[in-house]
């Protein structure tokens, strides 16, 4: 589709900074509240302006739930949207310097008008989806309320008199249980969602058949590849966690080893990370393939970093085929 205008948003807690221009120059800019009335202010100024939304192409950074108010209103209108990661729009605009709300709305503004043929659009979550990220983002929230109470009592065990550590633990067992009981119903809301819904199930079946991928990476592996729809290829996934090894190489001055890119979704690796660890801590062939890599000489981290690409592209292989991952049939999956 041919756009005529492009609309940069940036968005705050409270306000929206949008930067209307056209395949020439900036028409306009406005600040709004970050509400209906506001957004409604802003169609009003279009209107105004002669900017036509049906011929728009609206891009925001990903704030979280900040931008639902303008997703929400421009989904309901059928206006073409691009959600960008920040660091995307940031690293596109070269060396710049210095920045506010009416800046940033700008340089979302250029980058939507020179980026529009390689943009991909926005496309809404199915509900499950929805729910599944808000509850998962709650358990991260309550299982770090609970190491939070649990962890500086457990380390000063060493330190301080027995007898005041066990007051302490008397005082704070209560609020851990608690928080253990909340865990345990997220959990079970989230049990009950996968299994209401058949295509959420048939995948989490599918995903979690491979070692070491138990539920809670599973919901990640659903929510950040939108059910294996977005991201259907494991070497993109694995670059997008952060674990695929690029070269480290220039001219003949620099020659390093390979090495893992910083950016990466932290989240997503984290987990990964903890799979890992614990496929590789019982026996199996990963135990095996992790010793044996070891015993040639190879750093233990890289070969730790080996089995978490390993799981990814048995993930998606399994997906592709659509059947569960099976021991036997190990060589024609990985």
């Amino acid at each position: 589709m041919d756009f005529q205008f492009f609309i940069g948003v940036d968005v705050s807690k409270l306000t929206l900074d949008f930067a209307v221009s056209d395949s020439q120059s900036t028409r306009f800019h406005i600040q709004v509240t970050n509400d209906l009335k506001g957004i409604r202010s802003f169609v009003a100024r279009c209107k105004q302006e002669k900017v036509s939304l049906t011929n728009s192409l609206v891009c925001m950074e990903h704030t979280g739930i900040y931008n639902n108010n303008a997703i929400q209103f421009f989904h309901q209108k059928n206006v073409a949207m691009c959600i960008e990661h920040g660091r995307q729009i940031k690293q596109s605009m070269g060396m710049v310097r210095g920045k506010n709300d009416k800046v940033d709305a700008l340089r979302i503004s250029q980058y939507t008008r020179r980026y529009q043929d390689k943009i991909q659009l926005w496309e809404p979550e199915r509900d499950v989806l929805v729910k599944i990220k808000h509850l998962t983002a709650l358990r991260k929230r309550l299982i770090n309320a609970k190491n939070q109470l649990k962890t500086p009592i457990k380390e000063s065990e060493k330190w301080l008199p027995k007898a005041l550590v066990k007051e302490m633990n008397n005082v704070n067992q209560p609020a851990v249980k608690t928080l253990q009981k909340q865990i345990k119903s997220v959990d079970q809301k989230l049990n009950a969602i996968i299994a209401s819904d058949q295509q959420l199930n048939h995948l989490f079946n599918i995903v979690t058949s491979v070692s070491g991928v138990g539920p809670v990476l599973c919901y990640e592996l659903l929510l950040t590849t939108k059910e294996f729809t977005s991201i259907k290829d494991p070497r993109k996934y694995a670059s997008y966690a952060g674990v695929a090894p690029f070269d480290n190489l220039s001219g003949t001055s620099l020659k390093g080893s390979k090495r893992v890119s910083p950016m990466a979704n932290k989240a997503v690796k984290k987990i990964l990370h903890m799979a890992a660890l614990s496929v590789v801590s019982r026996e199996g062939e990963m135990t095996e393939f992790y010793r044996r890599k070891v015993d040639e000489g190879k750093n233990k981290m890289a070969v730790i970093n080996a089995v978490r690409n390993k799981i990814i592209h048995r993930v998606f292989a399994c997906v592709r085929k659509n059947q569960k991952y099976e021991e036997n049939y190990k060589g024609q999956l990985a």
